[in-house]
């Protein structure tokens, strides 16, 4: 670890970065940061690409609420709004909560605002990558279905709550995914809803494996979408297009999904990226 440069008087703030499957976090922890804050500001300044340190997101965690539980996490996307869950986001915190801990591998359960979330190790290292099991729960329904979903051909369309709102359309072809003109598309999607909602397009190819792409609400495109996975393997499971073990590929990488009645479970990586010390206004990478 560099050197930090640091003032008297300094206002610091200590974050870790991660990325899972390309859809990148910022996290901070309230242990290393007694003063931390949910604070939109401060999410857009930190996530910006251009002027700050640039990621889809940024994670705070407080002590829990209730016993037994290991924390709370905040998301806030990275133009400030605050989300319910991710399912990409949650497996970052976990990281970073094990390695705050000084442990390589072990089981979380967090408080977010979608509910709480046990999560389980399965493979790698909270030093580098580590790859986690979340119990997602299961996918309710959402709300109303717009009339816009109409003007995109489609098998099935629907919406979906699995702790944040989603919006599901199973493409005909493979070619009428990779074509689509996704900013317009999610852009225009999303609009229709007043709280706003994340939108997945999917083709499957089999009978266990499936094709992503994502708009992520306060986020936009992103390289992939946990929660997104998680539901879109849901809906095509409901239409007896996928079975109870699905791969599903993103711009990213590539998550597992497994449906056991109704519960959920969403498998993928966390990698560790950096140590970030903030210095307001300066920023600092070690």
């Amino acid at each position: 670890m560099g050197p930090q440069i640091c003032r008297d008087g300094d206002r610091v703030l200590r974050l870790t970065k991660h990325h899972g499957l390309g859809n990148d976090f910022l996290v901070a922890l309230a242990d290393q940061n007694p003063e931390l804050t949910i604070d939109p500001q401060l999410a857009r300044s930190l996530c910006d690409r251009h002027r700050g340190i640039g990621a889809d997101g940024l994670i705070l965690s407080f002590p829990p609420s209730e016993e037994g539980n290991d924390a709370c996490m905040v998301l806030l996307n990275a133009d400030g709004s605050e989300a319910e869950i991710s399912g990409n986001g949650i497996r970052c915190l976990g990281q970073a909560l094990l390695r705050h801990e000084g442990r390589s591998e072990g089981d979380l359960r967090i408080e977010t605002a979608g509910g709480v979330r046990q999560l389980r190790t399965v493979r790698g290292s909270a030093d580098q990558e580590i790859w986690i099991q979340v119990d997602m729960g299961a996918a309710a329904a959402g709300p109303e279905l717009g009339s816009l979903s109409q003007d995109y051909p489609a098998l099935h369309r629907g919406t979906f709550n699995i702790g944040n709102p989603h919006l599901v359309l199973v493409l005909e072809s493979e070619d009428q995914l990779q074509q689509l003109d996704l900013a317009s598309a999610g852009q225009r999607l999303e609009s229709e809803y007043p709280e706003g909602i994340n939108v997945e397009f999917v083709y499957v190819d089999s009978t266990d494996h499936m094709q992503l792409r994502v708009w992520e609400r306060g986020a936009g495109i992103t390289e992939a979408c946990g929660s997104g996975a998680t539901v879109a393997a849901a809906a095509a499971h409901s239409m007896g297009l996928v079975g109870e073990q699905v791969s599903v590929s993103m711009p990213g990488g590539e998550a597992q999904v497994a449906i056991a009645d109704s519960t959920l479970f969403l498998t993928g990586p966390s990698a560790f990226i950096a140590e970030v010390t903030v210095l307001f206004p300066e920023v600092t990478v070690s």
